[in-house]
């Protein structure tokens, strides 16, 4: 899967960023998935090592991002709050006391 900045609703990225890679994931064959995305400065993002990577955990129940969301928010900074997204997932990311990022997902289409 393959999402640009441009393919964003109400994307307000420049023009010279849109074909950037807001999304990309390839699934591996034991079922591991990888997923990257540009880092933008127009959206406040800048590249420094130790910043240039999430840990992504991908849950069962709405509950449980809740729950990992908020052992995770203790200390740390909540850069994106858990909510519904456009793509279909509840999601949010957090940076934890020790600073590492992570991305919590749930997919509404599983089973609660």
């Amino acid at each position: 899967m393959v999402m640009r900045f441009g393919d964003m609703p109400d994307d307000q990225t420049p023009e010279a960023d849109k074909n950037k890679i807001c999304h990309i994931s390839l699934q591996l064959p034991n079922g591991t998935i990888l997923m990257a995305t540009d880092a933008l400065e127009c959206h406040g993002q800048k590249l420094v090592a130790g910043n240039n990577f999430h840990l992504s955990l991908g849950v069962e129940s709405i509950a449980e991002a809740d729950r990992l969301f908020a052992d995770l928010s203790a200390g740390g900074t909540v850069q994106m709050p858990m909510e519904n997204m456009f793509w279909g997932d509840y999601f949010g990311m957090v940076t934890d006391q020790f600073g590492t990022q992570w991305m919590i997902s749930y997919n509404k289409g599983q089973q609660q």
